[in-house]
Parts: structure tokens; sequence; C-alpha cells
């Protein structure tokens, strides 16, 4: 997972959320939490990050934990039979499908969508912001340029860079 962080209208910091939070540790106290902000680079999503000192925690004993969770799938018949008949399990097959298409990458869409979710938050009051968004979904990067060119440029560079990426 990849991070953008926020210090009001200007990135702070980018990387993994352990490069991104000894930065973000490292601050002043603030007036306002709002102040600053971490965003979640394949979706757009805010991400709250745990910026409590680090605390030596005890080492757990035994056999790490896989992260595996066991939730339902529901199939029809016909999913099951072509399952089964795989080389694999049904969960190393299903694990294999969802890889693979997690690798083929995100979508136009998906994109757009996160592009959005991003300048809800930090540009949601900004003049032309509808029509900025529907440029987004447009896919007309000119027009979002138009309409964005006043905003605070970190913010209208990491929306751009979130929906039209190079």
């Amino acid at each position: 997972m990849t991070l953008t962080v926020f210090l009001k209208n200007e990135v702070l910091a980018r990387g993994t959320p352990e490069d991104v939070v000894p930065t973000m540790r490292a601050l002043p106290p603030l007036e306002r939490s709002s102040d600053l902000l971490a965003f979640d680079d394949e979706t757009g999503r805010q991400i709250d990050l745990d910026l409590r000192p680090e605390a030596q925690a005890p080492r757990q004993r035994g056999r790490p934990s896989l992260g595996v969770a066991a939730k339902e799938v529901t199939l029809l018949p016909r999913h099951w039979e072509w399952l089964a008949s795989q080389r694999t399990s049904a969960s190393a097959t299903l694990r294999k499908l969802v890889d693979e298409a997690m690798r083929q990458g995100r979508g136009e869409r998906d994109r757009h969508d996160a592009a959005y979710r991003f300048l809800n938050v930090m540009a949601g009051d900004l003049p032309h912001f509808v029509d900025a968004v529907r440029e987004i979904y447009a896919g007309n990067r000119v027009g979002y340029d138009h309409f964005s060119y006043d905003w605070p440029p970190a913010v209208r560079d990491h929306g751009r860079k979130l929906a039209f990426p190079e």
C-alpha cells in the first residue's frame, strides 16, 4: 500500500505506512487534527494511522498468523464443478484468480472513483469542484486542468495523478 500524506494542502510524505508514520510522528502538535490527512493512492480513501509513540511489543510465541480469513463464497453448481476439476484446491484456485485480476490493474472507472474520493475530502469546497469531477469522469484531462487551475497545486496534481496516471 502506498500512501500520500497531506499537511493542510501540501504533500508531507509519500510511501508505505512504515515510511510515512515516522514523518507524521515527528510533527509538533497540530491545532486541528484535520490538517494532517493520509490517503491510499490506489483507492483515494482517507486512511487512519496509529501515530502513538512506538512501544516495544512483547514477541508472540508460536507460529505466526498467516492472515487467512475464512469467509463464505456462494457459487452456482457449474462453478463448483469447474473448481473441483482444477489441479489445486478451490481456495488456492480462487486466490490465484484474484491475484491475476489484481495484477491486471485497475480500470479507468476505479481510477476516476479514487480521484473523486480524494478530491471530495481535499477540494470538495473549492470553486468548480463539481465541474472538475465531471471532467474526470468524462476522461477529459484538459477540462480537469481548466477547472482545477486555481486549486492548491499539490491537491490539483495529486487528483490528476489518481485520475489520469501516466
